[in-house]
């Protein structure tokens, strides 16, 4: 089973989280924030990840240390449930059409930690959510997974179709890069024997 439990508690953040990597897409989302709800509701359902979340966070602040731990989190929980990561397919990548908006993703589940995140948000905000936190999102997402993350905003205007197919294309991509090879035969697709 590649499943994971992470439970995190620090004085700004008490989450929660549970990740199957072959689940059917089921979430089951609490953080306080509807927006971040929404977008791992798409994530775990373009992921074919089943997901569950609850996140009692100092909203009263604002919703900065909620969506970055929820990432930490999530990244944590990735890096956990792959092990060796033997026979999975490694990489994976999707360019996702998100009405005007059109985003690339590309992974690389190497053991190392980066993000290339290119994207043009217009609005400051979308409802409650600050759009800049999308960045913080990846970002700590891709340092608690330790995988490589690129995200470039080919075209759009609309702040949350740029968001949304953000969210929707890195599950895509996931979804490639954990899959089994039956090819590799359980063996870690690198030439170091390692990832």
């Amino acid at each position: 089973m590649r499943t994971a439990e992470i439970n995190r508690k620090t004085r700004e953040t008490d989450i929660a989280l549970f990740l199957d990597l072959d689940g059917k897409g089921k979430s089951d989302i609490y953080s306080g924030v509807g927006f971040l709800d929404h977008m791992l509701e798409l994530f775990a359902k373009h992921g074919r990840l089943d997901l569950r979340v609850t996140c009692k966070g100092d909203l009263d602040v604002d919703a900065h240390h909620t969506v970055e731990d929820i990432g930490i989190c999530l990244g944590e929980a990735f890096g956990t449930a792959l092990g060796g990561k033997e026979g999975i397919r490694r990489y994976g990548d999707c360019i996702l059409p998100m009405d005007e908006a059109l985003i690339l993703s590309a992974v690389d589940l190497s053991g190392r930690a980066f993000l290339s995140y290119d994207a043009k948000i217009r609005a400051r905000k979308v409802g409650d959510f600050d759009t800049e936190l999308a960045e913080e999102f990846w970002a700590a997402f891709a340092r608690a997974a330790r995988l490589t993350l690129h995200i470039k905003q080919l075209s759009g205007r609309n702040s949350h179709h740029i968001i949304e197919g953000q969210f929707k294309s890195v599950a895509r991509s996931l979804r490639t890069a954990v899959s089994i090879d039956p090819e590799l035969a359980g063996e870690v697709p690198s030439t170091k024997g390692t990832l």
